[in-house]
């Protein structure tokens, strides 16, 4: 095993090593508890360091924080020109923090450094900018009731919603945290963050970088740990108000029954088994490329990624052999080496999960064209993976792997292609590959997805809202939507009196 530690800056390396603290009102809180969780390089298997779950107590500690500071309007109060200009310092320390950020996320969340220098430390940033712009556009409207008999005003006015639950996944700890600060800050709430136990280190030190940038002490409460003991607590609370949560399928309908209590809204982003849909008049090459793009990006572990292949019978092979090379070419190895082309999954745990997926569909008679093997090295890699799957009955068709393993099938017509497409339980995201403009029209409205990209796949944006259509989730994300998710409406009445010196 070769430590990638002495490939970063010693910055870096003594923030890996701790001591990693809980951010409560504004304070950093050492655990109470023994440490418990480690924190691991997936590209080599190394633990780097550890760090403890919050108690009751300290997650208590924390939604009491956020609860006050909202209750008092520490942050809600503040003008909405002098939060766009917090918001603004925050992405400028973001992009002063980029060597730190990346190589943390380089080396806990199983980023290529490449990636995290020049994707995910600027998405971060963007994310702070974008909705900076937000903070003095919220705003309310006026209508004239029609009562017969009443001379009536009538306005509506937004209002932060609350007390914000911010739940993150690991797959992007610093852009998923990022996705979720920044527009609730902007509606003006006040926030309790539980990052994934897999990647906590990108998300503290973003917490010290809001406080840096003028957010009030306790607006902003980072607690560690895991989501059956941590994320279930926020969940239930009654003193949070609402709940943004980006994870899979199953941990949502989990979130839903802990929100019960006090009904408290949700935004869930969740699962996906999105399809890839190349038409015969698509420009094939672009297909091939971004197709593969779309699933073995990030070593496939993207909510969106393209894991369902559907291509035209007549380019069947064609793609199928232009995907297989693609797969076939990446450079496997670990995340800070500038030459590496596909990084590790996140945990052997996940790598065996991935595994478990393809080794049953070769039980089941499915072709594996390439791949289809755990990679070499201490790390958690897995080969990028081709299947052929025609039949459409393999358990490699129906759920989500979360890795880098596509599933190509072939369509005859495009019905049968759309039918195919919409043939899942998810709905998060689909594209469509055609030259053909009304055919492109005509697919974008049938496909039963809550993004669908035209001649590109997985390309994101803040001005675009992105969610799920069916088990995808509920509510939205970026643009406007993202931020009227941390808002509620309120509609006032007023009954004009008449002028008592009119009579006189």
């Amino acid at each position: 095993m070769h430590s990638q530690l002495d490939l970063v800056q010693a910055r870096t390396k003594s923030y890996i090593q701790g001591p990693h603290r809980f951010l409560i009102g504004g304070k950093a809180v050492d655990p109470s508890a023994a440490a418990e969780f480690h924190i691991t390089d997936p590209s080599t298997g190394e633990r780097l360091s550890e760090f403890a779950s919050a108690t009751e107590a300290e997650t208590n500690a924390a939604i009491s924080a956020a609860r006050r500071t909202f209750d008092t309007g520490l942050w809600r109060n503040v003008s909405p020109a002098q939060r766009a200009q917090v918001l603004w310092r925050v992405a400028n320390l973001i992009e002063e923090n980029r060597q730190l950020l990346g190589e943390l996320e380089a080396l806990e969340g199983g980023k290529l450094i490449g990636a995290a220098l020049n994707g995910e430390v600027w998405a971060a940033a963007e994310a702070f900018r974008y909705h900076a712009g937000w903070c003095t556009k919220i705003e309310g409207k006026t209508f004239k009731p029609s009562i017969p008999g009443l001379d009536l005003e009538g306005t509506t006015r937004l209002e932060p919603v609350g007390v914000a639950g911010l739940i993150t996944p690991w797959n992007g700890s610093l852009v998923m945290s990022a996705w979720k600060l920044a527009p609730a800050l902007a509606a003006g709430c006040s926030v309790v963050l539980k990052p994934s136990e897999n990647t906590v280190l990108s998300a503290l030190r973003l917490g010290e970088l809001l406080g840096e940038a003028g957010v009030p002490e306790g607006v902003v409460n980072i607690v560690l740990g895991g989501g059956r003991t941590v994320g279930a607590h926020i969940c239930e609370d009654a003193r949070v108000d609402k709940v943004s949560f980006t994870g899979s399928t199953n941990t949502g309908r989990a979130l839903i029954d802990a929100a019960k209590g006090n009904l408290k809204k949700l935004s869930l982003e969740l699962g996906g088994k999105s399809p890839v849909l190349v038409f015969e008049d698509a420009d094939i090459r672009a297909a091939i490329d971004g197709a593969a793009e779309g699933i073995f990006s990030n070593a496939g572990q993207v909510c969106v990624a393209g894991s369902r292949i559907l291509v035209h019978t007549s380019k069947f092979d064609e793609v199928v052999a232009g995907i297989s090379a693609r797969a076939d070419a990446l450079a496997i190895g670990p995340t800070m080496d500038e030459t590496s082309t596909l990084g590790p999954l996140i945990s052997e745990q996940h790598r065996n999960s991935v595994s478990s997926y393809v080794d049953r569909a070769r039980s089941e008679g499915i072709e594996v064209v390439t791949g289809g093997e755990a990679g070499d090295g201490d790390g958690y890699f897995y080969q990028p993976t081709v299947i052929i799957d025609h039949e459409r009955t393999s358990c490699v068709w129906s759920n989500e792997i979360f890795g880098p393993v596509a599933t190509v099938t072939p369509f005859e017509t495009e019905a049968e292609a759309l039918a195919l497409a919409n043939d899942t339980e998810y709905g998060l995201a689909a594209s469509v590959w055609s030259e053909n403009t009304s055919r492109v029209q005509r697919a974008t409205r049938a496909l039963r997805a809550g993004i669908v990209w035209v001649n590109c796949h997985g390309i994101p944006d803040m001005s675009m809202p992105i969610g799920g259509y069916k088990q995808s989730g509920w509510g939205r994300e970026h643009g406007w939507n993202g931020v009227e998710a941390f808002l509620e409406h309120k509609s006032i009445m007023q009954r004009v009196m008449p002028d008592p010196r009119a009579d006189g």
